[in-house]
């Protein structure tokens, strides 16, 4: 699909990019990637289909696009969590588990499309963004694999275990609900103690 701004409708301004990424989120969860269409996201931003196509030719570009903002949206919480500890292993993977947890609670609809949904990401754009899924685990790896050099971790299997670990504390999207009776304090404590018994932290 061509990506020249079409002529035939109004020009979104102001907030148009973002009526539309609300739009696709919310559609995108109700629906899926494929139950949504292009129209119905359109629809619900407000916003004539010239419009949406001024800012992404295709839904498959959306997609992407979402993606990419969610991913990058995570990695900013990290470093601010991670920017506030020192470097001790098992203090800077308490502080990544505390910032992916609230991630995973606040950003609950982003989380599940990322989630969910980067297996419909088309090779072009799968290709595009690869080094985010890369550096998501590597945020994990590295402190795990320096908690292990270290003598801190004694897994012995430090791939397998940030894999346990970053796969429970992303899992969280799919089952939390904010009407429960765990606060998200509560919820970071009871998954900073399990991340650190997988990676068999030993409190001399």
């Amino acid at each position: 699909m061509s990506t020249a701004v079409p002529t035939d409708g109004p020009i979104p301004r102001g907030g148009g990019r973002e009526a539309i990424a609300t739009a696709a989120r919310e559609v995108f969860q109700e629906r899926g990637y494929h139950g949504a269409s292009i129209r119905d996201i359109a629809r619900r931003a407000g916003l004539s289909l010239s419009a949406l196509y001024y800012w992404h030719p295709s839904k498959q570009d959306l997609l992407a696009a979402l993606i990419q903002e969610n991913t990058l949206d995570y990695f900013r919480r990290c470093d601010e969590a991670l920017a506030g500890v020192g470097d001790d292993p098992a203090t800077r993977l308490a502080a990544l588990v505390g910032a992916t947890v609230l991630y995973r609670v606040e950003r609950q609809t982003e989380s599940n499309i990322s989630n969910r949904e980067w297996r419909n990401l088309e090779p072009e754009h799968a290709e595009r963004l690869k080094e985010l899924r890369v550096k998501a685990s590597t945020i994990w790896s590295d402190i795990v694999d320096a908690g292990v050099a270290q003598g801190v971790f004694h897994c012995d299997d430090p791939v397998d275990a940030r894999r346990a670990a970053q796969a429970a504390c992303n899992a969280i999207a799919e089952w939390y609900r904010p009407e429960g009776a765990v606060t998200t304090d509560e919820l970071i404590d009871h998954y900073v103690k399990i991340v650190l018994r997988i990676v068999d932290h030993r409190i001399s």
